[in-house]
């Protein structure tokens, strides 16, 4: 067993952590790290500096305004961390929008603690990143045979999907929405997961960041398949502003719409977090685009079919 002692910055990597058997040496974590919900006990070394509860559009219009004044869009407790006394620190290089950055940490640590903290950094971009920084944040931590163990167990799952969708023909196009105003479809990792899962992902590439997109390109796309999975929301969140879409232009005429094929998924504790659950994101997306060789059990609380 690691004696290390653990602060996580990163939903993700508190996640990896935990799976990896270490959540004992975890001391501290992030305001958004919560899952397991037993690291709620360990003290927050971090904050956002926006209200929390506010709509998609004021979330935008704070963040954009902090980055234009070349302000964070977090603050690192440095003051706690010192306390904590951490042996490792994971953080992320991925967005500086989504969680503590590198730099953010570095510069709030820098000489500042009383010892040499070895600082992980993650920079996930696709499926076989997330399994590598896996390897990476197991190795650092010395417990490189649980690593590989789990790597092997996500990829087990990973093949089970595949393997039943091998001879399927139809694969439908699919559009994840990852913000609602702006618009945004989901990039990076979720391409490729969509993919997994026997569909077609629409107006995003596999490897790139989330592209802001007008309405008129999901008229034009027409997708079979809409899934609304707003980063960092609840289904509940994404349903107090789902109106934003049911009030679009031609709504109601989309291919996915008129076939009671639009859904809302949990993207903050499945697609946005880059960790074990993200195989959990990938049968998610077998449930939704092929019901009938699928069912994890997910429906209800990773994702719901939204009707008019």
């Amino acid at each position: 067993m690691s004696s290390q002692r653990i602060i996580s910055l990163l939903p993700a990597a508190t996640e990896i952590v935990c799976a990896l058997g270490l959540e004992e040496n975890l001391v501290g974590r992030s305001h958004e790290c919560d899952f397991p919900v037993s690291v709620g006990r360990l003290p927050v070394c971090s904050q956002a500096n926006f209200p929390d509860n506010l709509t998609s559009a004021a979330i935008d219009n704070e963040v954009r305004a902090l980055l234009n004044d070349a302000l964070s869009v977090y603050t690192v407790k440095r003051e706690i961390i010192k306390q904590l006394a951490p042996d490792a620190l994971i953080t992320q290089a991925q967005c500086q929008v989504c969680a503590v950055s590198l730099k953010e940490v570095e510069q709030a640590l820098d000489d500042y603690l009383d010892k040499r903290a070895h600082i992980i950094s993650l920079q996930p971009n696709g499926l076989d990143d997330i399994f590598n920084n896996i390897s990476e944040v197991a190795a650092a931590l010395h417990v490189t045979a649980k690593g590989d163990r789990l790597i092997e167990d996500l990829n087990e799952r990973v093949d089970i999907v595949r393997h039943k969708l091998k001879f399927i023909e139809n694969k439908p196009t699919v559009a994840c929405i990852e913000w609602l105003e702006p618009m945004m479809v989901s990039g990076n990792w979720v391409p490729e997961l969509v993919s997994i899962a026997g569909g077609i992902s629409v107006l995003a590439q596999a490897g790139k960041h989330s592209p802001f997109i007008g309405w008129g390109d999901i008229q034009l796309q027409d997708p079979e398949v809409i899934i609304v999975m707003p980063c960092g929301f609840s289904i509940e969140r994404t349903l107090r502003e789902i109106g934003i879409l049911l009030q679009m232009s031609g709504f109601a005429d989309l291919k996915a719409v008129k076939n009671n094929r639009l859904y809302i998924a949990d993207g903050n504790q499945y697609f946005n977090r880059p960790g074990p659950r993200i195989v959990d994101s990938i049968e998610i997306l077998g449930e939704i685009i092929h019901p009938k060789q699928f069912t994890f059990g997910y429906q209800g609380d990773g994702w719901i079919r939204f009707s008019l």
